[in-house]
């Protein structure tokens, strides 16, 4: 059962980046994917929710992406240069590879925001994760990983739609490397300067 969902995401995948969402039917991705309109309504029950499978498909591979590097044998701050630059990359791909779909995952961003909630969630995970690692080491001093955590994921995530249209341009994790090292130095290390309302001390 899980094989022939699979399948249908698939398909499902290939003909809304070939045709878009809305020139794609039910009845079309019946056919392509050889599987009958009756199989096919017995995994969804309309095209909106096949296309949510379809996002939430790149997200669960995002999701294995980022987890790998949370178990790289490197430093906590290398490790989170790699997830952000990770995710970025991952997201335009994902963005990009489903060409037409692209127009419709901006044009319903608060209906993906519903589908991307557990990766979300889990991506928040591993940075605590990676942020506990670092403050064990001694490399950070952070009080509230929980709370930095949280504020880490969605600087990442607001970075999203300028990185896919080519307004932050970095081409590996080596060149985002001393700018994501000195922000890290700033806001996470044990190393930092304190900041205060009105300036620094």
């Amino acid at each position: 059962m899980q094989k022939t969902r699979t399948i249908l995401v698939d398909v499902a995948r290939k003909l809304f980046a070939k045709r878009g969402y809305d020139a794609t039917t039910m009845n079309d991705i019946a056919i392509e994917s050889g599987k009958g309109r009756r199989t096919l309504y017995t995994y969804f029950s309309s095209k909106e929710e096949i296309y949510l499978a379809v996002i939430e498909n790149e997200l669960e591979l995002l999701t294995g992406r980022l987890d790998a590097i949370t178990h790289m044998d490197a430093t906590p701050e290398k490790k989170m240069v790699h997830l952000i630059f990770a995710h970025l990359e991952a997201v335009k791909d994902a963005v990009y590879r489903n060409g037409n779909l692209r127009a419709e995952f901006f044009r319903d961003i608060w209906k993906v925001e519903g589908v991307r909630k557990d990766f979300d969630r889990n991506e928040i995970i591993m940075i605590r994760r990676i942020m506990n690692e670092g403050n064990d080491k001694g490399d950070f001093d952070i009080k509230n990983v929980k709370l930095m955590a949280v504020i880490t994921h969605y600087c990442i995530k607001g970075c999203e739609v300028p990185y896919i249209y080519g307004r932050i341009v970095v081409s590996s994790p080596e060149e985002l490397y001393p700018y994501v090292k000195s922000l890290i130095h700033k806001a996470l290390s044990n190393e930092r300067t304190e900041f205060v309302y009105g300036g620094t001390r």
